[in-house]
């Protein structure tokens, strides 16, 4: 039995469509908050049970009888930390057998401000005794696409990342290499560090854009101050701005970039490309 937490958010729901490629449906647990937003997975026939970070005793009863689990970071900045450490330890109380982790690129050595939640959680990993797989997710390409619709009406995109190459994928392509590591023997130990085949600076990523929409925009580099205060400017929490605007300066030192090709390896496929994430943003 395999629990995927997290299950309805953007990469949880993912990872339950490309296991239940491989997998009966009633071996996979969605382990979700609210489980009314999983209505849609019960009906496929996967189990959903409540669970919340904040709540252990959910936790053990979703994490009963389970073989493996995903542990897919949390998204309460300055919180994840914590969380994660209570979902580690009732997955010992459990008597799972392994930990398969979503943690960032290079996450030992990255200047990413995010990256230190990260690594606590690798941390509280190794000091669990529960064997763990860690998948270090690098940028997913649609953190970028998703703010095309802006892009397209001001024409331009703003951000802090100068020069730097950003070597992510498609959203799916982490999940699919997220079900293919839980679901294969002999993992314990492993430290997958997945990103792109392909690399592109911002300014390429707005050149992008103008040829498949037919429309000029420009990309503007900003420094981290102006960049954060832009985005608050049009309505973003000051904590999610200031994770944007520090990726980006980030990116300007390499810690998007990776030209190791661990994840179409692991895939055996090339990953998707920027053409495909921009085209499926244009036509959204």
């Amino acid at each position: 039995m395999i629990v995927v937490t997290g299950a309805t958010g953007q990469l949880g729901r993912l990872v339950i469509k490309a296991l239940l490629k491989t997998q009966p449906a009633s071996d996979i647990v969605a382990a979700v908050r609210n489980p009314e937003k999983a209505a849609d997975l019960a009906a496929l026939g996967v189990q959903v049970r409540r669970a919340d970070y904040n709540e252990p005793a959910t936790l053990d009863a979703a994490f009963k009888g389970a073989d493996k689990l995903l542990l897919i970071s949390s998204n309460e900045l300055g919180r994840r930390a914590i969380q994660h450490r209570a979902a580690i330890d009732a997955a010992k109380r459990s008597g799972v057998q392994l930990i398969g982790y979503t943690s960032v690129l290079r996450a030992d050595t990255s200047p990413l401000g995010l990256a230190e939640e990260h690594r606590e959680t690798e941390e509280a990993l190794r000091a669990s005794g529960v064997p763990f797989v860690l998948l270090r997710n690098g940028w997913y390409t649609e953190n970028y696409a998703h703010g095309i619709p802006a892009a397209l009406e001001h024409g331009a995109i703003l951000g802090s990342a100068g020069d730097g190459r950003i070597a992510s994928a498609a959203r799916a392509d982490y999940a699919e290499a997220a079900a293919l590591v839980m679901t294969r023997d002999a993992q314990a130990g492993r430290v997958y560090e997945l990103a792109g085949d392909s690399a592109y600076t911002l300014a390429e990523l707005a050149a992008e854009v103008t040829r498949q929409s037919g429309k000029k925009v420009e990309y503007r580099n900003l420094s981290e101050a102006d960049h954060k205060a832009a985005l608050i400017s049009v309505g973003l929490p000051e904590v999610v701005a200031a994770l944007l605007s520090d990726s980006d300066t980030a990116a300007s030192k390499g810690a998007l970039f990776d030209e190791g090709h661990q994840l179409s390896q692991l895939l055996d496929r090339p990953t998707t490309p920027l053409t495909t994430v921009v085209a499926e943003a244009l036509a959204a």
